[in-house]
């Protein structure tokens, strides 16, 4: 084993797990939440939320998807469960008007509760 895979592995093995907050819906589907957002982050946020004047809607569906990217760490529907950041934007990306919908209440539930001084989508 190399050096940097010994490095890479303590440095894992020394970050602690961020708390997650689990929403459930009408149809089955579990959302897992992150509990925690840096402040950099947030400033990220704010921004993308801002966006452009010209057009509201474009920066609000980015904040949405800006906050699903950054606090999503699992997505159950129908029985299938989908992690990993790539694979969770990839299903957000091609997700019903229904599961959207789940998704943003989700989001906005989840941003009044650990994130008040945020404005939810």
């Amino acid at each position: 084993m190399g050096r940097r895979s010994r490095r890479r592995e303590r440095s894992q093995e020394s970050l602690p797990e961020a708390p997650v907050e689990l929403y459930e819906g009408a149809d089955g589907e579990r959302l897992a939440l992150r509990t925690v957002m840096t402040p950099k982050t947030r400033e990220l946020y704010a921004k993308t939320f801002s966006g452009s004047p010209l057009s509201q809607e474009d920066a609000w569906q980015r904040a949405v998807e800006f906050l699903f990217e950054r606090l999503a760490v699992g997505w159950e529907i129908n029985g299938v469960e989908t992690e990993g950041q790539a694979e969770l934007l990839a299903r957000f990306r091609v997700a019903s008007q229904e599961e959207r919908r789940f998704v943003r209440d989700s989001l906005r539930e989840h941003c009044a509760e650990w994130f008040p001084e945020l404005q939810a989508p």
